[in-house]
């Protein structure tokens, strides 16, 4: 388990208050973003490279869910 103490952890406006799916990410870093399962803060946190990061969110925001 890797541990982030510096991170500033943000959760999606789109979590709802009932304690659900929600992933907290720390979009702080220019070269990994790192992303947690809000309900699980000191379980692991996975490491996505900046530029994936960027794609994986501009597919979701391109995704008719989303909107």
């Amino acid at each position: 388990m890797r541990s982030i103490p510096e991170a500033t952890w943000y959760k999606s406006s789109y979590s709802g208050g009932s304690g659900g799916d929600c992933l907290e990410v720390a979009p702080d870093g220019t070269t990994a973003i790192p992303v947690r399962d809000s309900k699980n803060p000191h379980g692991p946190e996975l490491l996505f490279r900046a530029d994936a990061w960027t794609v994986f969110v501009d597919d979701l925001k391109a995704s008719p869910a989303y909107r």
